[in-house]
């Protein structure tokens, strides 16, 4: 994408109130190939960079599973490490996200992008989940890489069935036992086109709304592609869960 699309694209988005921009050059969708570090640095890198000096302000987190990425990309100006991994992708990332200072984003997947949904399959999904996550939590703060820091992603469609992604959903908060924030990324998922039966990821918009209307005030960040529709869901379900009672 070529800087000025970048910056205008970017400037859409927290116009229509975004609170986070979530950088990415690397493809982690279901049967996405791996891309050497080189070229994700590359590709990131002066991205970062051009948002970084024409937003100053703006929360800028970056979307990798690579180490050295992570720090290359703290040292540019990035104020999140957004890993879907969960530091299981690539060795290094635990002590990198641990050396750079910043919050970390600790996600969920069973397998890795380029076959996780090949034939996903949990025995009991949320007691699977809740493990995975205690587990990744006690290593981090073997490693250095404070509990305080760290924002829990259950990964919906990162190696789930339908099923599964609907599950946690639903049973959201049962993971508030864990103490840390929840990110939930829901935006544009095919588990959304397989319920509403919309053929392509354009069609899952509706999907999507749906879902953070549900998740307001359950979730602290969802990740989404379509500002504006979402933060109006967002704004109608809040408003809903916080009218009073009218007095005659």
């Amino acid at each position: 994408m070529a800087e000025a699309e970048l910056l205008r694209r970017a400037e859409s988005m927290l116009n229509a109130g975004a609170d986070i921009l979530d950088l990415g050059a690397e493809s982690t969708r279901p049967g996405s190939e791996p891309v050497p570090e080189s070229e994700e640095r590359e590709r990131l890198l002066p991205a970062l960079s051009a948002l970084r000096g024409a937003f100053p302000e703006a929360v800028l987190s970056v979307d990798t599973y690579k180490g050295g990425v992570a720090l290359a990309a703290a040292d540019a100006g990035a104020d999140i490490i957004n890993d879907v991994g969960g530091f299981g992708l690539d060795a290094s990332m635990l002590e990198s996200a641990a050396r750079t200072g910043l919050p970390y984003v600790l996600s969920h997947i069973q397998g890795i992008p380029a076959t996780m949904q090949d034939s996903p399959s949990y025995t009991d999904l949320l007691t699977e989940l809740h493990r995975y996550f205690q587990e990744k939590l006690r290593a981090a703060e073997c490693a250095g890489l404070s509990r305080d820091r760290i924002i829990l992603d259950p990964g919906l469609g990162f190696g789930k069935r339908v099923e599964d992604n609907l599950l946690i959903l639903k049973e959201l908060e049962s993971f508030g036992v864990l103490g840390r924030p929840l990110l939930i990324g829901q935006s544009r998922k095919g588990f959304t086109g397989t319920i509403t039966h919309a053929a392509d990821a354009a069609g899952r918009l509706q999907g999507t709304t749906a879902i953070s209307a549900l998740l307001e005030g359950r979730a602290h960040i969802l990740r989404v592609h379509d500002v504006e529709p979402n933060r109006q869901a967002l704004l109608m379900a809040r408003a809903i869960r916080e009218a009073s009672p009218w007095r005659g």
